[in-house]
């Protein structure tokens, strides 16, 4: 297995590569570039915006752009004030040496601090939102196989398309006038209280505040792992095993819950992967709507203002968790049927 998984890693590297270069083709052909938003004056001269061009270094071709982001610029000299001196270029070394430069925005801040301040608040609603699909979604699933045709698995069929029709952002407004305006009983917005000055307590301390992110992003994960997990395990209940166990006398929670979810799993194993990624995704639109200060909200600001290190960055970190995902799932097939081999 280790052979596989070492393979499949160097087969990602052309793949991640060919993600950075098309996003980066993509953002450096948008209209305005960075040096519109920062220069948004009346006043501002040709000479002071050519300037600040040199400087930020986007007025080469995206080709240059993209090599330099990837192998730096600390060992390249050029005329940055226009004056005919030879100036120091940039002090980024590349994100083959780990660095991906400063952020064009936000204090000129390295972008390696941003991304740390925001990935963990994301991984906290994304990792409650898969919790919450996985607890919820599959037992679900289950029931509604079991007793299929009863109350329960039409009831749940309704909810799961309600669930995948309804927008996040709508849900999330919904729920903020309900539980937070109307009822009173949670808080609005927000990662913990914003009179702390000493940051954020530890998450069982500020519980209250993740409850509507969560069932916001989580419900879409319920109701896909529950229609998956009901129609992998309508096609494993009939199965000869399972009628055999029936047969030898075993109680139906064992055969079920036993036998049969254990089989049925494996298709779930496939949505895993990609589930780190969508959760990201999915995270943009919750986390904005509920001022979660999280990756997600800071790739919108990003995004508008034309951050090029800071949208490469997260368009890095999103392309090796989908390939970390996708090997995730590859893996859980193997500890779910010990039949399949690498």
């Amino acid at each position: 297995m280790w052979k596989y998984i070492f393979r499949r890693m160097v087969q990602s590297i052309p793949t991640l590569f060919g993600i950075t270069i098309l996003s980066f083709s993509i953002i450096t052909a948008a209209p305005g570039g960075p040096t519109a938003a920062i220069s948004f004056e009346p006043g501002v001269t040709p000479e002071r915006r050519e300037r600040l061009e040199r400087q930020l270094g986007v007025n080469d071709p995206w080709v240059v752009q993209y090599t330099h982001w990837l192998i730096g610029d600390d060992w390249r000299q050029r005329d940055l004030d226009g004056d005919g001196t030879l100036d120091a270029y940039g002090q980024r070394k590349g994100i083959l040496r780990g660095d991906f430069g400063n952020s064009f925005f936000r204090s000129r801040r390295p972008v390696t601090d941003l991304i740390a301040e925001v990935t963990i608040p994301t991984l906290e609603l994304s990792g409650a939102a898969l919790l919450f699909g996985l607890v919820f979604g599959i037992p679900v699933g289950i029931f509604s196989a079991i007793y299929r045709g009863s109350w329960f698995d039409e009831s749940s069929r309704v909810m799961a398309v309600i669930f995948n029709a309804v927008p996040a952002f709508w849900l999330g407004l919904v729920l903020i006038l309900v539980f937070g305006s109307w009822l009173e009983v949670l808080p609005l917005s927000g990662r913990c209280a914003p009179s702390l000055l000493e940051g954020c307590p530890p998450l069982w301390g500020r519980l209250e505040y993740l409850l509507l992110p969560t069932l916001v992003l989580g419900t879409g994960g319920v109701a896909g792992y529950s229609r998956y997990m009901r129609t992998a395990m309508l096609d494993v209940i009939h199965q000869d095993y399972m009628r055999t166990a029936h047969a030898k006398g075993l109680e139906n929670r064992s055969v079920w819950f036993k036998h049969g979810t254990r089989n049925a799993l494996i298709p779930i194993a496939t949505f895993l992967g990609p589930a780190l990624t969508g959760l990201i995704g999915g995270a943009v639109v919750t986390e904005s709507v509920f001022s979660w200060p999280g990756l997600g909200k800071g790739i919108v600001g990003a995004t508008i203002a034309l951050d090029y290190p800071f949208v490469m960055a997260v368009v890095v970190i999103s392309g090796v968790a989908s390939i970390v995902g996708y090997l995730i799932s590859d893996m859980l097939y193997a500890l779910l049927d010990p039949r399949i081999r690498f």
